[in-house]
This record gives structure tokens, C-alpha cells and sequence, in this order.
């Protein structure tokens, strides 16, 4: 229900997507009377409703989304999850609550102290995981330890990679450069058995230079924003230059198959879909403003998720990480 456009949005695209997906079954949560119209004729053994009575707005504090309305959509569908009944939810709603009620519903992982918000970049050689990018404002160097071994196994998983490369988010290549926490986050993450690459600068984000970048959420969600912004506007030049006059019109024409490519390849709709990783639930929050494409495409991340055992993965790579913190 929630997001920018609601079930006209996310009903069509979780329609397409049972379609085009034989072992999936989706269970729209929300006002029956708002989603049913929406349905059409569409096999009920493969999409069902789940009828829900409340709504948490976009601009609702997250506390009193958690504490007043029990049967919001979004609380009924990670309820499901926790029941079993649901292999994974997926929400274009508001952000803080969706981490509220889904860390209060849910719980952690064993091992795992704050969950953190995993999202894909586009890269020059492919695509990169990023985490964290908003969750957690203040980190340790426990908590960036953490957030690499989620982010490996999440890449593990769904992209069989058995040892991805990680890297931290910093200002400088050297080991000297940037501050204590993330100093001794990269010594952490050096003697954890990850493949670590060592630090990152900003460009190197888009360079691919690791498969699975670390950081804060609050130099994570100002990257991606930044970056977010550079796109829009440098697409606002390309569009303002080629409407110059008639001659740039023309190269304009000659030039689409080009501009298709372009814009494909950096299409955030592609890589919409972030996950919500430490969960004992597998939670995918969608972009607020996200069409049905890129609805479809969070649903498809949640479904890779939920069929390639990234909990569990999780679980063991901790687990696995103990003894080392033990030794050291």
C-alpha cells in the first residue's frame, strides 16, 4: 500500500512478475477493496489477498507506526514471515518504519547487532553491493565487520561467488587514512578469512574495485544520494544539449541508439530493490517512486533471497567468524 504510487503500482508489477516466475506465489497485503479491483482475472491459486485495515504513511514516525498500528500492511506482511507463511516480504513504504517493525517482528541473527540496508550499484565492469546505506547513522568497527560478512554471503549466494572481494568505503587507498572506526574496521575485516581488498575511495565505487563495499549509513545514504543527483542532472544536460537547436536534434536521432544503451546500463530501476540484511526474514524495501519494472525487480531480489538460503549463510559465516574474534 505504500510508496508513492500504492497498488497501482505494485499489483501489476506483482502480477507480471507470478507470470514470468512458475514457483512463485504472491500475497498482496493491504485494503482488500483497493487491490481486488486490480486483480482482473487473475489465478487465484497463484495470488491471493491479505487483508489489511491500516496504512503507515510515508511521513509516519517510525515509533508510532510500531506502536499504534498492528494491522498495517506492513506489519501484517512481516508477521507472515515470521509465521512461515511468507518466504519474503517486499515494501515500497516508509524506510525507518519498515526497519523498526521488521527488526521488533523479526529479530537478529544470531551474531548480528544492526541490520543494515544492502542495495546495488551499477558499475563499469557490472554492479557492486553496497551496505550500509542508511540504517545505522554511528557504527563500530564490529558493526562494519558485520556488515562484510552479510554482504559476502548475500553475494555468495545469489551470484555463486564463493569468495567475493570486499573492500571499505574510505577516503584514501592507504591503511592511514580516514578515522579510528574505520581504521580498525579494515584491521577487523583483514583478519576475518573475507577476501579483502582493503580501502575504496568514492570513484572506486563505480570502478568495481570490490564486490562488496562497507560503510556507515550515513556516508553510505550521502554516496548514494550524491550519486543519485549526478545522474539526474547529467542526464538533464545531455537532454538540454540535444534540444539546442535543429542540427543537435538531428544528432540526436543518429545518436538514440546509443542514448538507448546509455540509459539501460545506468537505469536505476535495474538495480531497485535494497536488502534489509541481519533479519531472521528475508525483507526487501523498493524505492518509493519505483514503477511496476522496478517493483518487479525488488520482488525478483527478495524471490533470489528467499531460494538461495542467505540466512543461512549468514548464520554460518558468523558462526564461523567467532572462533577468530576469540583467538585474536
Amino acid at each position: 500500500m505504500g510508496g508513492d504510487h500504492g497498488p497501482c503500482v505494485t499489483v501489476p508489477a506483482a502480477l507480471d512478475f507470478v507470470r514470468t516466475h512458475d514457483d512463485v506465489r504472491a500475497i498482496l497485503v493491504g485494503l482488500e477493496d483497493r487491490i481486488r479491483p486490480l486483480l482482473g482475472n487473475a489465478d487465484s491459486s497463484r495470488i491471493s489477498i491479505h487483508h489489511a485495515s491500516e496504512i503507515v504513511a510515508m511521513d509516519e514516525p517510525p515509533a508510532l507506526a510500531l506502536r499504534n498500528k498492528k494491522d498495517s500492511s506492513m506489519r501484517v506482511a512481516i508477521n507472515l514471515v515470521k509465521e512461515g507463511r511468507a518466504d519474503a516480504c517486499v515494501s515500497a513504504g516508509n524506510t525507518g518504519a519498515l526497519m523498526a517493525i521488521s527488526r521488533f517482528v523479526l529479530k537478529m541473527l544470531p551474531g548480528i547487532d544492526r541490520p543494515a540496508i544492502c542495495a546495488v550499484l551499477p558499475t563499469t565492469h557490472g554492479h557492486t553491493h553496497v551496505l550500509d546505506l542508511g540504517a545505522n547513522v554511528d557504527c563500530e568497527p564490529e558493526h562494519l565487520l558485520q556488515f562484510g560478512i552479510m554482504g559476502a554471503s548475500l553475494v555468495s549466494a545469489i551470484e555463486h561467488r564463493e569468495r567475493p572481494t570486499v573492500g571499505i568505503l574510505n577516503i584514501g587507498e592507504e591503511d592511514i587514512k580516514g578515522n579510528e572506526v574505520v581504521k580498525r574496521a579494515a584491521e577487523l575485516l583483514k583478519d576475518s578469512g573475507l577476501n579483502f581488498i582493503g580501502n575504496v575511495e568514492g570513484d572506486g565505487l563505480y570502478k568495481g574495485e570490490a564486490e562488496v563495499v562497507v560503510c556507515d549509513g550515513f556516508v553510505g545514504n550521502v554516496a548514494l544520494k550524491a550519486s543519485e543527483g549526478l545522474a539526474q542532472m547529467m542526464a538533464g544536460f545531455l537532454q538540454q544539449e540535444f534540444k539546442r537547436n535543429l542540427l543537435t536534434k538531428l544528432i540526436a536521432l543518429l545518436a538514440l541508439p546509443v542514448l538507448k544503451g546509455f540509459k539501460k546500463h545506468v537505469d536505476h530501476r535495474r538495480y531497485n530493490g535494497a536488502s534489509l540484511l541481519g533479519l531472521k526474514g528475508v525483507v526487501v524495501k523498493s524505492h518509493g517512486s519505483a514503477d511496476a519494472f522496478a517493483f518487479a525487480n525488488a520482488l525478483g531480489r527478495a524471490a533470489d533471497a528467499a531460494r538461495t538460503g542467505v540466512l543461512a549463510r549468514i548464520t554460518e559465516r558468523v558462526a564461523q567468524q567467532q572462533p577468530l574474534q576469540e583467538s585474536a
